[in-house]
């Protein structure tokens, strides 16, 4: 669904606060559309879920889970549509917990042994964006950075589809981004140094893992801003005019594995232990959300010792002072040591996107546009 489609069919000029409506029936749509794609995934979960993942998932749980949902979003629904004039928000919530139940609900029995293979990663998909906005939009809705921004500003629904694009195709990135640290890992490997990293504690694992990994990343950054044939698949997550946390998931598919795999080889050599390497994928994953997010608090101190949104949004910004700085991920000691550091005193940009030329719009025009002429 397109920006322009989505301000058709549920634009108007009612009040957003709450107690208005607006949030109960957003809630309504984004809880109706989880419960429905999560009851598909019990009725088709050899197609649509994860192999990984069906045998980690504690089924009570995940059922309550997917009936609590649905019952949210029809309440909701019916929320929204008594507080609001126009109920297209409410009444099309509501109809997605209704479809969602009509097709079983979270009753849907999963028959026999469910045939392993290539799949679509549906229910990742569905996880994670159920985790992040519940995180994420509240913290955004609170302690907003640019409060008239909301939650629906220009080109979201272009950065909703590199969301479900980095997500769905789940087995094909996982193949792609540890191959190279797989391949190298047989030629590079020092296994003496691999058994002494992984008797150290987890903790002090963790902690390393995060710094060999940002230095990587650095690396990897500064590389596809200063190679034109890799800026032109950079750009584009710099196409971004507007920066919350779903404008963090902004990556063409060619920059997205490369730096991941590129960043995985180093970790992968050290020989950190298996439960350090998750932690912090889960750990990156997380803080990489956040330093997009539309969040306004700051602490001074914090900012000298970590990437906070301020710091990366200066990354971001349209300014030609801030051009090419800022480019590590987790500790913004290291731009000094390299000397791209910029964090004006207490002072957030004015613009963000790309201060000379342009990206095209929309999803799959962007996703050709670094193989092109232009």
């Amino acid at each position: 669904m397109s920006d322009e489609l989505f301000r058709r069919l549920f634009g108007d000029s009612e009040p957003t606060h709450l107690g208005s409506g607006w949030a109960s029936g957003v809630g309504s749509v984004f809880l109706g559309a989880l419960g429905l794609g999560a009851v598909l995934c019990l009725h088709f979960p050899s197609l649509l879920t994860f192999p990984e993942l069906r045998a980690r998932y504690p089924m009570s749980y995940i059922r309550a889970l997917i009936q609590v949902v649905i019952a949210a979003a029809l309440v909701l629904g019916v929320l929204s549509s008594i507080l609001r004039q126009r109920k297209v928000l409410g009444l099309t919530g509501a109809a997605l917990a209704i479809t969602a139940t009509l097709l079983g609900g979270a009753s849907v029995p999963v028959e026999g042994p469910v045939r392993r293979g290539p799949a679509i990663g549906f229910d990742w998909f569905l996880l994670d964006l159920f985790a992040t906005a519940l995180v994420f939009v509240p913290i955004e809705r609170i302690w907003p950075r640019l409060p008239e921004q909301g939650t629906f500003r220009p080109d979201w629904t272009t950065d909703g589809a590199y969301f479900f694009s980095t997500h769905a195709p789940v087995q094909l990135l996982s193949l792609l981004i540890l191959l190279p640290a797989t391949m190298a890992a047989r030629w590079l490997a020092v296994p003496r140094l691999a058994e002494t990293v992984g008797h150290w504690p987890f903790a002090v694992q963790f902690v390393l893992a995060i710094l060999a990994a940002d230095l990587a990343q650095y690396a990897v950054h500064r590389a596809f801003h200063a190679v034109p044939a890799l800026w032109r698949f950079h750009a584009i997550h710099h196409s971004s005019r507007s920066l919350d946390w779903l404008a963090g998931s902004r990556f063409h598919f060619v920059e997205l594995v490369g730096t991941r795999a590129l960043v995985l080889i180093p970790v992968t050599l050290a020989g950190f232990s298996q439960a350090a390497l998750t932690a912090y994928l889960g750990f990156v994953a997380f803080h990489a959300t956040f330093t997009h997010a539309n969040f306004g608090p700051r602490a001074a101190w914090l900012e000298r010792l970590f990437v906070m949104p301020r710091f990366h949004h200066w990354h971001h910004a349209a300014h030609p002072e801030a051009i090419d700085r800022n480019f590590a991920i987790h500790f913004p000691w290291i731009d000094r040591l390299f000397g791209t550091f910029h964090l004006p005193a207490g002072a957030w940009p004015q613009r963000y996107g790309l201060v000379d030329g342009a990206v095209r719009q929309g999803f799959f025009a962007q996703q050709v546009a670094p193989f092109g002429r232009d």
